[in-house]
């Protein structure tokens, strides 16, 4: 069948793309470099032609707060809508696990948003929150270093690999639709100074971590629970140790 995945050059899309064509599916990788654009609607039309599902993974140029948020709802509404006049029988959209948990964080307010407006549209569809991903420890730790020292939260992390996100994505893409949220997580669960700590040392950086339960991530406070699942999820195959040893080193 056609899949048509809206961000389907990037990390996750790339991937997810890769697994439904050994599928034998007829994928359409979507981005604004191939012409199109949710935001201006430059040729969703053409691109939804014939699509059964439709996979939403764009993302935000700006993390602003304003940006941001703008973004995913004018996406979100053109999307919908498109797919709406293409007959798409199913939307599936990666979001974040803790999404309604961090009001503080202007990324994660705009994915609320763009979850209400993925219910109200219709559509059947399924929302994948994921935990964060292996691949961003690195920007986690930079996000948290000043003048060489790194303040991180105490808050957990369970980390997941992308390769184990594509493949849920590519799984879910290929089911019927939940027509609600399935979580998924990786097999590991820490404190995130502890993770960070651990991906630092392995990559032979010295920088100092200081636990900080005070430390904001991405602007907003966490508790210990905040960005982990407790809701069932489905868990990743591929712990810390595994992905690291076969993670491209820049």
């Amino acid at each position: 069948m056609k899949i048509v995945i809206i961000g389907g050059t990037g990390l996750i899309g790339s991937k997810t793309a890769e697994r439904l064509r050994q599928k034998g599916h007829d994928v359409v990788a979507a981005s604004p470099n191939t012409g199109v654009n949710t935001i201006t609607g430059e040729g969703v039309a053409e691109a939804l032609k014939g699509a059964e599902v439709v996979i939403d993974l764009a993302n935000s140029p700006s993390f602003e707060d304003t940006a941001v948020l703008e973004f995913f709802e004018t996406s979100g509404k053109n999307l919908m809508a498109a797919e709406k006049k293409a007959g798409v029988k199913h939307h599936v959209a990666l979001s974040i696990v803790g999404t309604d948990r961090l009001p503080e964080s202007g990324y994660l307010r705009a994915k609320v948003a763009q979850e209400t407006i993925i219910r109200a549209a219709g559509i059947p569809y399924t929302i994948l929150r994921s935990t964060q991903f292996m691949e961003f420890l690195g920007g986690i730790a930079q996000s948290g270093t000043v003048d060489g020292i790194a303040h991180l939260s105490t808050g957990n992390l369970q980390p997941i690999a992308s390769d184990d996100v594509a493949d849920f994505v590519a799984e879910a893409a290929l089911a019927a639709p939940a027509d609600g949220i399935i979580e998924i997580a990786g097999p590991e669960r820490a404190r995130l100074c502890d993770f960070v700590t651990r991906y630092l040392k392995a990559i032979g950086d010295s920088r100092t971590v200081v636990p900080d339960p005070e430390a904001r991530y991405f602007g907003t406070r966490l508790e210990a629970g905040s960005l982990v699942s407790d809701n069932n999820p489905r868990i990743g195959r591929t712990d810390f140790d595994r992905w690291f040893a076969t993670a491209p080193r820049k």
